[in-house]
């Protein structure tokens, strides 16, 4: 009878061992590069002007890749480029008017083409006041207010008023810290 012997198998060198290692976190850093590039947003909000929605302090995941195939829509929440006095930075604020419409702020209620009927402000923190406007917003542009309207620096504040749609960074859509909130949209019934 013939027996075949199986040879034992060679423990791995403690070099090929490292290698591999070396690649699997070499893959997994790529990989969160990536993700973090093209996929998601980091931000961390450092004021208060979407309180109550966004706190000071919250820590806020946004979506690269949400207006690939299609711009903002009314009340998401952006992440975007700003660089207003040539001090770029990155804000957080709510989409209200959108390409081509008008937009006027009277008695602190929000009006877009002279409609007779503000937009809704249920998300808005307190009462707001003041009289703005009108701001024509130019195609491919976007007119952005804080929810706490009374203390954001936004649209209505900015020497110019629009922001260009190449300055939007994503949608924002998760807080992860200090506590886990979903940002659903604001939807009008």
């Amino acid at each position: 009878m013939n027996e075949t012997r199986k040879k034992p198998k060679k423990p791995k060198s403690v070099a090929r061992s490292a290698i591999s290692w070396i690649i699997t976190l070499g893959a997994a850093v790529l990989f969160a590069f990536l993700i973090s590039r093209f996929v998601l947003a980091n931000a961390s909000v450092i004021s208060g002007s979407m309180e109550a929605t966004v706190m000071t302090g919250d820590r806020v995941l946004c979506n690269r890749l949400a207006y690939l195939n299609s711009g903002p829509k009314r009340f998401d929440i952006i992440f975007f480029e700003f660089d207003e006095e040539e001090k770029p930075s990155n804000y957080l604020k709510r989409v209200v008017g959108l390409p081509g419409e008008k937009v006027e702020i009277k008695d602190g209620k929000v009006y877009i083409d002279d409609s007779e009927n503000p937009l809704p402000d249920e998300f808005v923190n307190g009462v707001p006041h003041g009289d703005y406007g009108p701001f024509n917003v130019p195609e491919d542009h976007y007119f952005l207010l804080g929810d706490n309207r009374n203390l954001s620096f936004d649209s209505k504040d900015w020497q110019n008023p629009y922001i260009a749609r190449e300055k939007i960074i994503g949608k924002a859509f998760f807080t992860y810290y200090p506590k886990f909130k979903a940002l659903s949209d604001y939807k009008l019934e």
